[in-house]
């Protein structure tokens, strides 16, 4: 039996399968543009179109990975591929992989606003298993309040399966022995392999394309405009080990700009406890006094602030919790595209603030009030050093369980308090809080009390800084208070409604406060800081006596050089006083005066040479020693 039919008949309806999947993947950038219009302010018409024509070469690239077993099912030159049971198949297999596929797009269609950039890999950690079910648990609380999404998702899925069907049918196929014979068939065939290959690829360049090419084309705040989600999420599935970058082969050379080796105090060691607060989503933007503001959401941080160390110029290394605590807990950033957490590099002997002071005789605590497994952050815990790790379990009273995430910011921050009065001092103590995440739902007694504001986030806001006060105000009656140093900051940025601080500067930006009892540590401070600091400046004012590793450096080192540096959309902002630059692992894209230019629209990296290469060749070499660090397990001090 042979194939009668014109000779490139499969070969046609396969290019409008693939133009019906284009208009499909540009109506879901049109829209993601749509649903954060504010975040690409400045961009014209004239941009936005070639946008439009430079994302088609990122969205065949993924259109032919995803589908690959369907084209080759497709094309594959033999008669049952006809056969009705054969094509039904097909039709069901290309529509549950492009019904997937438009399903990441829409999704980040809101997830985007968290993070500032398109969905990766990572999100499969996710899916249950090692960091918790997540996922599970707040699908069914995302599909209720994001429903329109959905119903997105759905219009386009039966489109595609209308026009699937349509184009399909159209396929009038018989057998018989006079037929044509499989040559033509199979030369089809052979001939489409190449431009797969070709198509996947990009092009004829040496690398296939990935996210960081579509820099070639636009700035890296319109990034996640050109790609799309299918695209990062399939690209960043082999990214767990890290490429190595040599910017320096000169040790010497090297260490003149940067080295995460931190030196032994000679003074006399200072046992003071130490209880970290980090604050889910408290952006800068939300603190009163730190926007000279005679309201804000926080009223006790703003008077907590006027006795305090704050600096108001501090910064998160991520957009995310599970990229923030360990670099708040142990100066580990995630500068790459897997946090850390869940890295191949998560179990490198790493030490951190947990680890030490437990060397020094401290009792070593975590308290987060999510569900046991949540980020996996009971497990980081336990790696990083700490005694005990205390959660929902541990809580164990359901009665002031939130529905969502886990227990009150209210109810558990007076749980942690009790339970460190029945341990040894000193102790080092981290307490993560959760009720200002997204839903920001508050208890039904406080309704009344906190209700919303400007931002869906504010009333969740404002009932975690209460709960502080509550917090603070039972802590000064435990015998331990005074002799305890406290560090509250946010673990990453919140949602914003702010052209600064929805920029590539200021949407890092957040508050981090140390305080002591009845001591000097007071005031505000411009000096330039972020999380990493946390650990080697916590260090520091206890005069700890051996050398250790911490990317980040103290505070209190007046002697250094202070900076902060993040990772996003496969490039590097490195912030130091007045000045950002942008560097995408090759070379610098921009250099900005975020002082004088807040909104970042005079690209100084022509006209400032010097200042730019001197900021590149501290990005360069902080960016060489975290990967060699990393890839060699080298991220502790020989003792």
């Amino acid at each position: 039996m042979f194939l009668m039919q014109k000779k490139n008949q499969n070969l046609s309806l396969t290019l409008k399968l693939i133009a019906i999947l284009l208009s499909a993947y540009s109506i879901c950038r049109l829209l993601f543009y749509c649903f954060n219009y504010s975040h690409f302010l400045g961009l014209s018409l004239l941009k936005f179109i070639s946008i439009l024509i430079f994302g088609l070469r990122f969205d065949l690239s993924v259109i032919i990975l995803s589908n690959i077993l369907f084209f080759i099912l497709f094309f594959i030159p033999f008669p049952f591929r006809e056969k009705n049971g054969y094509r039904i198949i097909l039709k069901w297999l290309f529509l549950t992989v492009n019904s997937i596929a438009m399903l990441a797009n829409c999704a980040d269609f809101v997830y985007f606003q968290f993070t500032l950039k398109r969905t990766t890999a990572d999100v499969f950690n996710f899916f249950g298993g090692g960091i918790g079910n997540d996922f599970g648990r707040l699908l069914p609380l995302f599909l209720k309040d994001y429903w329109y999404v959905f119903i997105i998702w759905l219009i386009l899925t039966v489109l595609i399966y209308y026009m699937y069907v349509k184009i399909e049918s159209k396929r009038t196929v018989k057998w018989n022995k006079e037929g044509y014979t499989y040559q033509n068939q199979t030369a089809t065939f052979l001939i489409s392999i190449p431009l797969f290959i070709i198509a996947y690829r990009g092009g004829f360049q040496l690398k296939p394309i990935s996210t960081v090419t579509a820099g070639e084309y636009v700035s890296t705040k319109y990034v996640p405009l050109v790609v799309n989600t299918p695209f990062t999420i399939l690209k960043t599935l082999d990214l767990e080990t890290i490429e190595p970058n040599l910017y320096f082969k000169d040790e010497t050379e090297l260490k003149k700009y940067y080295t995460p080796i931190h030196e032994a105090k000679n003074r006399s060691f200072k046992k003071l406890n130490v209880f970290i607060i980090a604050l889910e989503s408290f952006s800068k933007e939300y603190i009163g006094s730190l926007n000279k503001r005679t309201t804000g959401y926080t009223p006790f941080l703003d008077s907590l602030i006027s006795e305090s160390l704050t600096f108001t110029n501090a910064f998160a290394n991520g957009k995310k919790s599970i990229e923030g605590i360990p670099a708040i807990v142990s100066s580990i950033p995630t500068w790459m595209n897997e946090p850390y957490i869940t890295s191949q590099y998560g179990s490198n002997n790493a030490i951190g603030l947990a680890g030490l002071l437990k060397e020094q005789g401290y009792y070593t605590a975590f308290f987060h009030g999510g569900t046991n497994g949540t980020m996996g952050f009971d497990a980081f815990s336990s790696l990083a050093g700490f005694d005990n790790y205390f959660g929902r379990k541990e809580y164990n009273n359901e009665k002031d369980y939130d529905g969502n995430w886990g227990i009150w910011d209210e109810e558990f921050l007076q749980y942690a308090a009790n339970t460190l009065n029945s341990h040894q001092q000193p102790f080092f103590a981290t307490l993560f809080t959760l009720t200002s995440h997204h839903p920001y739902s508050i208890p039904d007694k406080y309704i009344d009390k906190f209700k919303d504001g400007t931002l869906e986030i504010e009333k969740s806001i404002r009932y975690t800084d209460y709960s502080l006060k509550k917090f603070f105000d039972s802590a000064k009656k435990m015998p331990w208070f005074n002799n305890t140093l406290f560090v509250l900051c946010a673990d990453h940025t919140g949602v914003s409604g702010d052209n600064f601080y929805m920029n590539r500067v200021g949407s890092y930006t957040i508050p981090i406060i140390y305080y002591l009892p009845n001591s000097a540590l007071k005031g505000l401070n411009p000096m330039v800081t972020q999380q990493i600091d946390i650990m080697p400046s916590v260090l520091d004012y206890l005069n700890y006596p051996q050398a250790y590793f911490a990317f980040g450096t103290s505070v209190f080192d007046t002697t250094s050089d202070h900076y902060a540096l993040n990772f996003n959309n496969e490039e590097f902002q490195l912030i130091s006083t007045n000045y950002s630059l942008g560097f995408n692992k090759s070379k610098t894209t921009d250099t900005y005066n975020y002082i004088t230019d807040s909104l970042l629209k005079n690209n100084l990296s022509i006209t400032e040479p010097i200042l730019t290469k001197e900021l590149e060749n501290k990005t360069k070499a902080i960016i060489q020693t975290y990967q060699q660090s990393l890839i060699h397990n080298m991220q502790r001090v020989d003792k």
